[in-house]
């Protein structure tokens, strides 16, 4: 039998079918890579240890009547602790949230893994209210890098690229409203899809309104397109969200690239200082495009840098979650959040509105630009992974985690589908990650394309240090 954490969900559901292995196979493989690299890495808030047995073991009795139920029945999935789960606290990282509370609802998307029949094995930590690109909070502490624990997972999904990373689960649900699944998945060396805003539902809303998203994270690209039919499913409390899909994001996924045409930007326009590493791992994943039969060119898709107009967005959006907590909750806060509240309460509504019209300025340029090119391919980040603990690499003059994202987070303003896939490692051994960037509601087609680079062996790195696997 194969190390059953080192499977995707599609190999491990293939394996149920055939009898090769159980769900509680996979449940008790999963929960010991967790509990081991618990210690090391520091990516959950809670592992649901006795629960999942029990959701794996039911799985486990409808496999063996042939009657599997959904498309996930058995699959360890683990929750960012910023989603609510029925049963279980969601604490969001902060000391300013009571854990005594009657949670009696899932997201709309931990509804739909849960009515696939996904085992929910555990929750991922998330920097407090998920508000930057690293994952540390006051409540929670730091998570460290599968690849290097003394370096940041990413954020602020980072404890579910972490898990997702050692196999404490092949899938993972985070959120991305400035790059939380693109980030981690970059620096972790996994895969995620930040989908079109509103395919897939989000209840609560998040106070970061239009630019939050829900996301798949995965081993690779077919993992995520499973995942996204599961979780893109009509829930009634999201209002935004977008109408049916047609068919299923699994359709077409092998038709590849041939004839595609790709725009590649290695530095937007020269905005961005990328690392020599990452600069030549992205763009052997460029050419790997052109050997599969895309019509690459490398041209800029002349976006001037909406950070300011983001930072209105994001630190009004911040503001407003604190706005009636008590002296003493925000004494709790981290300080950097506290700076970041006090800076968006200040923001006036004609403040906000005319970050809005940046933001549709730039989503009508976009939309102009894949007039011309499918997809746009850029680095996913600048750099590999730092120091964990720090909002930005150390010696870093800008004091926001929005100065070395430049990659990620004009996308949640577009609202445009992007993904991560990895495509090298540095020279220190940690992933890098390249991006695609398609047109709003051209999901299927981004999923396409990393599926063919995962085929295209792309996205092959090796597997993280078995530092953080010890035990398992």
């Amino acid at each position: 039998m194969s190390d059953l954490a080192t499977l995707t969900a599609t190999q491990l559901l293939a394996g149920y079918a055939a009898g090769d292995f159980t769900p509680l196979d996979a449940t008790r493989a999963a929960l010991a890579r967790a509990e081991a690299a618990q210690p090391v890495l520091n990516a959950f808030v809670r592992i649901n240890h006795e629960e999942a047995l029990q959701q794996a073991e039911a799985s486990t009795e409808r496999w063996h009547r042939g009657a599997p139920e959904g498309l996930l029945d058995g699959v360890p999935v683990t929750v960012k602790d910023i989603l609510l789960q029925r049963g279980v606290p969601t604490l969001k990282g902060s000391w300013s949230v009571a854990e005594q509370q009657d949670w009696r609802e899932d997201a709309p998307s931990v509804a739909r893994v849960r009515e696939h029949g996904a085992v929910l094995l555990a929750r991922t930590t998330t920097p407090e209210f998920g508000w930057k690109g690293v994952t540390d909070s006051p409540r929670h502490g730091a998570t460290g890098n599968p690849y290097d624990p003394a370096r940041t997972s990413g954020g602020s999904s980072g404890g579910g690229a972490a898990a997702v990373a050692v196999g404490a689960g092949p899938l993972s649900l985070g959120t991305d409203a400035g790059g939380s699944v693109r980030i981690p998945a970059s620096f972790s060396g996994i895969f995620a899809l930040k989908p079109t805003y509103g395919r897939v539902p989000m209840y609560p809303a998040s106070a970061f309104g239009t630019l939050a998203h829900v996301g798949p994270m995965s081993r690779d690209a077919a993992d995520s397109a499973l995942l996204l039919d599961v979780i893109s499913g009509a829930d009634a409390r999201d209002w935004s969200q977008l109408g049916p899909v047609r068919g299923s994001f699994r359709d077409g996924l092998d038709e590849g690239v041939a004839g595609l045409r790709v725009a590649y930007s290695p530095t937007l326009g020269g905005q961005v200082d990328v690392a020599p590493q990452v600069a030549a791992s992205v763009r052997r994943a460029v050419d790997r495009l052109t050997a599969l039969g895309a019509r690459v060119e490398e041209v800029d898709p002349d976006l001037p840098d909406p950070v300011e107009a983001f930072h209105t967005l994001w630190f009004s959006g911040a503001a407003r979650i604190t706005e009636d907590f008590t002296a003493e909750q925000r004494e709790s806060m981290d300080p950097r959040l506290r700076a970041v509240c006090e800076e968006g309460a200040r923001a006036s509504a004609l403040d906000y509105l005319a970050a809005v019209d940046v933001r549709m300025a730039l989503g009508k340029r976009m939309g102009d630009f894949h007039q011309t090119y499918d997809l746009l391919v850029t680095p996913t980040m600048p750099l590999t992974a730092f120091e964990k603990g720090l909002e930005v690499p150390a010696g870093s003059a800008p004091p926001r985690w929005t100065s070395w994202t430049p990659f990620t987070y004009p996308f949640n303003l577009t609202q445009q589908p992007a993904c991560s896939l990895p495509c090298g490692v540095d020279s220190d051994g940690l992933p890098i990650g390249v991006q695609l960037v398609g047109a709003r509601h051209a999901d299927a087609l981004v999923l396409r394309a990393a599926h063919a680079l995962y085929g295209a062996g792309a996205a092959d790195i090796p597997d993280p240090p078995e530092l953080t696997l010890a035990g398992s």
